[in-house]
């Protein structure tokens, strides 16, 4: 089916593309997509070493937390940054817009390599750390739908779906390559001057890799259907306004939103920010190997975007966003089980044959807390320091059990956080769990990775034809507005809080895979709207004569 005028007018105006053109497009969008993604990356790369040097408590807990509730504000911003810089793009260009975009971005990871630690500059530290993420949420917002419309926009229709899978990729590319220079520059240098300031290095690489994007972007000619919009004085007033004032567009954003962003940015978190937190902690597996697991079931995994981006040329948008949604709700538990038991057996097996139950009044875990007020508090939050999973019980008196054994509680080091820690291992310890980390075996590292390639494939399936999909459904005159706010909305709440509200969930219910249950949620509601709004039958360009 034809497109708006201005779609077709640019394929009538402006030559199409050569392939060596192609090429040029996908790969400076690809690579300054992948270098802006590893600038904000990064940041959930280091969290643990990020928590101890701008946001020190004395609880391992609520530093996690912090750091995670700095990483929702980058992305609690990346829906101003889609207003902003949409509208730049819908009335000045795509080019230049993710241009201003990606130096942004490059900037401001710089920064966080120069801050001097919370020691240095007390509560400054983290105000500022925080300031550079609402710029990196700013230029994110608009980085994004910039790269998957340009690239769309020089596409053949026939292949849009393949050729803007590599921006899809490209994001799973950035979060690689953050691995890969973090475990580059620990190879590098000693533990020591790691923990003292080599971790700074990944941050300041953002400036060579700047200016690699940049020298990139600037051998680019703008969009032909831009410039063809611009040549017969089409471009929207007011990008903003007229995103939810053209007939049928809020129809289009809800779903985008709900049925599209929502969903799938919560498999992909969860297949590997969450996976990396769950292996590194509840899991206990030795850091170098979780990062090293992880970095390898991403880069692998990146396939299954490019593979499904093509399919959905062939077989429509549709059918591999909803199959993924289903299948994700089916597996998500069951991979995240066959994880935790090939991670980490002696703990999976000690948990399930000497539980622990803790009883007592006013039990229950303040998260926000540096030292809980209840003596059952301090036991949960002792608990869950250790990433043991626990049960829960209201009583008169407060008593602990593990496999059924009482635990002599009149005499734990309560005013004592470290002897706390050390007598609740040993009374474990005596239970069957291990605290020492773990090196898993070659078997169970295949196990782990088959469980994460899982789970990519699922994260491929809903997010591989979306760039071409999101592209397809909204007009050209606003499209970089119309697609960029619902797609960082969804990524950037309901994706970016994700960290946060997981391992909160966690730490409350007290089981390492509670917090699953946010991502399961969030995809029921995306395969219920997607089933019912996204357009069944082959791809087609977005035309005035589309129902809404």
């Amino acid at each position: 089916m034809s497109g708006g005028s201005a779609t077709v007018n640019a394929s009538q105006t402006h030559a199409e593309p050569s392939a060596s053109d192609i090429r040029l497009v996908i790969a400076a969008s690809s690579a300054g997509t992948v270098f802006e993604w590893y600038d904000f990356f990064i940041y959930g790369t280091l969290a643990a070493i990020i928590g101890k040097t701008f946001f020190p408590s004395g609880n391992a807990t609520l530093e996690t937390l912090l750091v995670w509730a700095g990483f929702a504000v980058g992305f609690g911003f990346r829906p101003l940054g889609a207003v902003l810089f949409g509208f730049l793009g819908d009335r000045l260009g795509r080019k230049y817009t993710f241009l201003v975009t990606v130096t942004l971005m490059g900037v401001a990871t710089a920064g966080v390599g120069l801050i001097p630690s919370a020691a240095s500059i007390g509560i400054a530290a983290p105000i500022i750390i925080i300031f550079l993420r609402v710029l990196q949420g700013l230029a994110l917002g608009g980085e994004y739908g910039g790269a998957a419309i340009y690239v769309a926009e020089h596409s053949p229709p026939e292949r849009r779906g393949y050729f803007t899978s590599y921006i899809q990729a490209s994001v799973v590319g950035g979060f690689v390559l953050s691995l890969i220079v973090v475990l580059g520059c620990k190879a590098l240098m000693s533990a020591e001057t790691w923990a003292e300031w080599g971790w700074r290095l990944p941050f300041l690489l953002s400036i060579a890799l700047l200016a690699i994007s940049l020298w990139m972007r600037m051998k680019l000619s703008e969009s032909p259907v831009f410039k063809a919009m611009q040549e017969q004085g089409e471009l929207a007033g007011n990008p903003f306004v007229e995103s939810f004032t053209y007939p049928g567009n809020k129809k289009r954003i809800f779903i985008a939103l709900f049925g599209i962003a929502a969903g799938l940015t919560v498999i992909w978190y969860t297949a590997m920010f969450s996976a990396l937190s769950f292996l590194k902690g509840p899991m206990r597996v030795e850091e170098l190997t979780a990062e090293i697991i992880i970095g390898a079931g991403a880069a692998i995994g990146m396939v299954f975007f490019v593979i499904f981006g093509k399919l959905s040329d062939r077989i429509g948008r549709k059918k591999p966003i909803v199959i993924g949604y289903l299948l994700t709700l089916l597996a998500l538990f069951p991979a995240y089980w066959i994880m935790g038991n090939a991670a980490n057996p002696s703990l999976a097996a000690a948990a399930e044959r000497s539980p622990v139950v803790i009883q007592g009044p006013d039990c229950h875990y303040a998260l926000f807390d540096a030292e809980q007020k209840s003596d059952c508090g301090k036991l949960l939050s002792d608990l869950t320091g250790l990433g043991v999973s626990y049960e829960r019980a209201d009583a008169a008196q407060l008593s602990a059990t593990v496999g059924g054994t009482p635990l002599a509680l009149d005499s734990y080091a309560w005013t004592d956080k470290t002897a706390r820690s050390k007598q609740l291992q040993a009374w474990l310890g005596g239970a069957g769990y291990d605290f020492t980390k773990v090196q898993p075996s070659a078997s169970q590292i295949a196990t782990i990775l088959a469980a994460l390639l899982l789970l990519m494939a699922l994260s491929g399936a809903t997010y591989g034809p979306v760039a071409a999909l999101l592209s397809e459904m909204f007009p050209p005159r606003i499209r970089y507005s119309s697609m960029s706010i619902p797609y960082h909305i969804g990524t950037g709440y309901f994706g970016g809080f994700l960290p946060l509200i997981a391992t909160s969930i966690s730490a409350l219910a007290g089981n390492a895979y509670a917090g699953l249950w946010y991502t399961w949620g969030v995809v029921a509601v995306a395969f219920v709207v997607a089933l019912w709004g996204l357009p069944s039958g082959p791809p087609r360009d977005f035309g005035d004569d589309v129902p809404a």
